[in-house]
């Protein structure tokens, strides 16, 4: 891969990673036969463990031509493919004016695109998706006294 102008706009996080990795980053615990700077293993450690890590540019194009007939910003396609919304409330923060512009109906169908074309997130150790977890381990809630 070869950058033909660098700053030329925003990058997916699959196209981050494709770059890291062309350069040499890997999971390789030595790490120091790449060329390749700390920060951007920190950001390739972090990357890995997203949904880009699966991701193919057959897939975003895939899903590139099946969300056209909606009217996307470029942005708003940009935060869809890094994140991968699986459902409707998490693509409201995603899409100004979410409820004005799209009807359920509609943003259904763009969650369903997302979930035929875009790979799932890799599953954790445990054979589970990630979660967010507020701190506190196995759901328990702390007492206050």
């Amino acid at each position: 891969m070869k950058i033909l102008e660098a700053n030329n706009g925003a990058l997916t996080n699959f196209e981050v990673l494709d770059f890291l990795r062309a350069k040499g980053a890997s999971k390789d615990p030595t790490r120091v036969l790449a060329k390749v700077a700390q920060s951007e293993y920190k950001v390739y450690d972090y990357l890995i463990d997203t949904a880009a890590r699966d991701q193919t540019r057959e897939s975003i194009n895939e899903f590139l031509e099946s969300v056209e007939s909606h009217d996307l910003a470029k942005a708003e396609i940009l935060n869809i493919i890094n994140i991968r919304p699986t459902n409707i409330v998490e693509i409201f923060p995603i899409i100004e004016c979410c409820d004005t512009r799209f009807s359920d109906e509609e943003l259904t169908e763009i969650v369903e695109i997302v979930k035929r074309t875009l790979p799932p997130p890799p599953e954790d150790a445990n054979g589970a998706e990630p979660t967010k977890s507020n701190g506190e381990e196995g759901g328990e809630q702390m007492e206050t006294s």
